[in-house]
């Protein structure tokens, strides 16, 4: 463990160029350890699922050595071992709560003769961003994601509309025969981010109405608040049952207020709440943000014993 303090106003300190005025933490490690690893995280990148990867950075347990690893998968399954089996349980535990939190954490394991620290590190797969509505201003949108290393999907109900050739950052597309059939059609589950953006009401309203079916974290609604508020209230006259939980997922108007014009500075006002959304930002100016620009979790004791 290699540790750099940027923190002082030296110019020893500040020769390293970085600027930054922190510290940080370096792992080094053999490179066919960390190898060893690599088809696995490839194999759930691969498959669209998220994993932890634990990795001991500090022992004062026997067979629990540095650099030894362990991998968690959402459903609980594992590969790999850090050489105990009450550590590992523990690991298992403190993986599945960052996993469902979508963060990295150290964590130190007791045991009843020693402990362990870990860093857990949970790896996501690239955002899913699905845009109903090939028009436009899509365009820009689309383009946006795909700078940012997300997946965009292009789904609408116009195959013409729905071509590599009109959005060539696309990571795929949907074409549909009626806007009533995304739910079942397009890639949609709890990671996944929507947009609604076809300019249409009554095509809107059926997006809308089959979206509330899925786990969608995140469904967007371009227009003003008063348009999103009558599709809702026309939705629920037809029978469609409209939670407080769907409630809190759909954003109408879309996106943070940047005071955003034309569709490239609405595509950025866009991507910035679904950043904010996933990362649990409150998405204000970070001049206002009290203390450090990012949160810095306790770290948590986990207890195991044999």
């Amino acid at each position: 463990m290699v540790s750099f303090d940027l923190t002082a106003d030296d110019e020893a300190v500040w020769g390293w160029g970085l600027g930054c005025n922190g510290a940080i933490d370096l792992f080094v490690e053999p490179a066919e350890k960390a190898a060893e690893t690599a088809g696995v995280l490839r194999m759930a990148l691969e498959e669209q699922q998220p994993i932890a990867m634990i990795t001991v950075l500090d022992s004062g347990l026997p067979g629990v050595e540095w650099g030894s690893r362990l991998l968690v998968r959402p459903d609980g399954s594992t590969e790999s071992s850090l050489g105990d089996a009450v550590v590992d349980a523990a690991a298992g535990e403190a993986a599945a709560e960052l996993l469902e939190a979508e963060r990295s954490e150290i964590r130190v394991l007791t045991r009843h003769d020693g402990e362990v620290r870990v860093f857990v590190e949970v790896l996501e797969p690239p955002l899913r961003l699905v845009v109903l509505g090939a028009g436009h201003d899509a365009i820009p949108l689309v383009s946006v994601a795909a700078t940012l290393g997300w997946q965009p999907i292009v789904v609408d109900d116009r195959p013409l509309f729905v071509t590599p050739e009109r959005f060539p950052a696309a990571e795929g597309f949907v074409p549909l025969e009626r806007p009533d059939e995304v739910a079942e059609k397009a890639p949609i589950d709890k990671r996944t981010f929507v947009v609604v953006m076809t300019h249409n009401f009554l095509r809107d309203k059926d997006y809308l109405r089959s979206l509330l079916m899925t786990d969608a974290r995140y469904i967007a609604m371009l227009g003003p608040g008063a348009r999103t508020k009558r599709l809702l209230d026309e939705l629920e006259q037809e029978g469609v049952v409209v939670g407080e939980d769907d409630l809190a997922r759909i954003h109408g108007p879309a996106g943070l207020d940047l005071g955003a014009e034309g569709p490239e500075e609405i595509a950025s006002a866009i991507t910035a709440e679904i950043l904010a959304v996933k990362r649990g930002g409150p998405g204000g100016a970070l001049r206002d943000r009290p203390g450090p620009i990012h949160a810095r979790p306790a770290r948590a004791t986990m207890s195991g014993r044999a």
